[in-house]
């Protein structure tokens, strides 16, 4: 069995892993993939905390992470629609270009 620091120590790469992602790269989409890696990080961590409760006590770390990954899905969703619009608009995907917009 994985030790859960082993667990916490993968979470917290993967979740730094995202934050540089969104931050370095200029493509909204690759920002969008590094907020998801990010968001599924804190779900890894919420599983690893879980194993170290009692059986009843860690259904809650288990329970929590699905409610966050459908509030992931539909962030994923609202934010392709604002993307699709603005491309109409704008004809790139770079967010430098997105801080231009005037309206």
């Amino acid at each position: 069995m994985i030790s859960p620091t082993y667990i916490q120590i993968l979470a917290a790469v993967l979740f730094c892993l995202g934050i540089a992602t969104v931050i370095s790269k200029r493509n909204i989409f690759f920002a969008f993939l590094g907020l998801e890696l990010a968001i599924n990080a804190a779900n890894l961590s919420f599983i690893g905390f879980s194993k170290t409760l009692p059986a009843l006590q860690s259904i809650t770390g288990q329970i929590a992470p699905i409610f966050v990954i459908a509030v992931a899905a539909a962030e994923a969703c609202i934010g392709l629609a604002i993307v699709i619009l603005i491309f109409r608009n704008q004809e790139t995907i770079d967010s430098d270009e997105y801080s231009l917009m005037q309206g």
